[in-house]
Formats: C-alpha cells, structure tokens, sequence
C-alpha cells in the first residue's frame, strides 16, 4: 500500500525489500492509535522520546545542507532545518496538552532506541553521500505518511472519542502528505543521478536497518505502558 514515488522508482523498491517494513507501519502502538485503545502511559512515553528524536532530526537535516548537491537542495535542507527547530517548540505545547511538564521533558535523557537510531542516521550520513542521508532519513518522514493513510483506511480506525485523533489528522493531513511525497520523489531522483541502481544492495541493507529501528522506537512506547 503506497502511492508514494513513482513506479521502478528507488523508494518503492526500498520499501518493498524492507523485511520490517509492515512491521514498522503495522506494530501494535500503531494499532493503538488507529483504534484509540493505546495506553496513555505509552503514548507519552513516545511524545519525550520523539520530542528528542526531533533535536537529532533537525542535526541530521542540517549535515544534509552539507551533503546536498546543489545549492537549490541546500537552500531546501536548510529550510527543513529551521521547519524542524520550529517543530520543537509545537511539540512542547502538544506534551503540555497530555500533561506532560515541558521542563521535565526537555530534562528526560534519551532512551537507548532514541540514541541508537538517531546515532545510526548521523553516522550513515557521516559515512556517505546525500543519498546514503536520505535513504537512512527516507523511513521516518515517508513512513509516518503511510502509517497515517493505513490507520485511516483501517477497518478499526476509531474516529469519535479517539484521544489520538489530533496525532493522525497531522500525518494524514495534506500538508504532511505532502512532505512525504516529496521525500519519495526525492529519493527517485537521488536514485537516478547518485548511481542508486549500482549501489542498491548496500543502500537497500540501509534503509531496511532503519525502519527496524523505528519498529524498535513504536516498541519502546508499548513497553513503558
């Protein structure tokens, strides 16, 4: 189920070579937002961690304006960076609206899955090119689009009295759909002019290691229930 890249293009082949794709787009905490039976206890545990998943985040964006490969794509990279920062301080707000004290979540240390993903990207974005970056980026802002659109297709999608009713209208809304278009066409294009068909063994081993890690992140909300 996807309607993201084009046809041939490097993200749908990724994808569809990622072993833990479906699990990533299909785990148990994201059942629990699709239905509204997901503890809260691990919803908020997920919000501090993917508050200090985003700091990580907008580091690796930023090493993107370094990687890009032009100055149009580094004038984009450098936006996202500053969409990014701009993020933080909405997602502090969100925290507050589930009770969560905003100096008590900037204070939180990141949990080992938070470090080991994020760690992961800046070190494959270290190591290699743009496209190694956007590869090992590819599965959080194409996949969280595609979680969106399951969970609303979804014959247990619970849309009145769902408390996570906020959270999937801002993936399934245009505006993030949008982004992870965009992100897909990107990695198509990227495919095309940075050799994506001579290196897809090694970039494929990549970007199917970071949607295991996000399966990973989704599991350490479920277990802090």
């Amino acid at each position: 189920m996807t309607d993201y890249g084009s046809e041939g293009g490097l993200f749908r082949r990724l994808r569809a070579a990622a072993p833990a794709w479906e699990a990533y787009c299909w785990h148990p905490f994201v059942q629990g937002l699709a239905d509204g039976s997901l503890p809260l206890p691990a919803f908020q545990h997920y919000l501090v961690q993917d508050y200090l998943f985003l700091l990580q985040f907008a580091r690796a964006k930023a090493l993107a304006v370094f990687k890009a490969e032009s100055l149009q794509a580094m004038r984009d990279k450098a936006q996202a960076v500053l969409s990014i920062l701009d993020e933080t301080k909405l997602h502090l707000t969100y925290c507050r609206e589930w009770g969560l004290d905003e100096a008590a979540v900037v204070a939180t240390p990141e949990a080992a899955p938070t470090v080991g993903y994020t760690r992961w990207v800046l070190d494959r974005g270290m190591a290699g090119d743009i496209l190694d970056l956007e590869v090992a980026l590819a599965p959080c802002t194409v996949g969280y689009g595609e979680i969106a659109m399951r969970i609303n297709a979804h014959p247990s999608r619970r849309r009145d009295g769902n408390p996570y009713e906020s959270w999937i209208a801002t993936y399934g809304g245009a505006e993030y759909q949008a982004l992870a278009r965009a992100a897909a066409m990107r990695l198509d294009t990227l495919g095309t002019s940075h050799g994506g068909e001579a290196r897809f063994p090694s970039l494929s081993s990549n970007f199917a290691e970071a949607a295991r890690l996000e399966t990973h992140f989704w599991q350490m909300g479920l277990d802090a229930r």
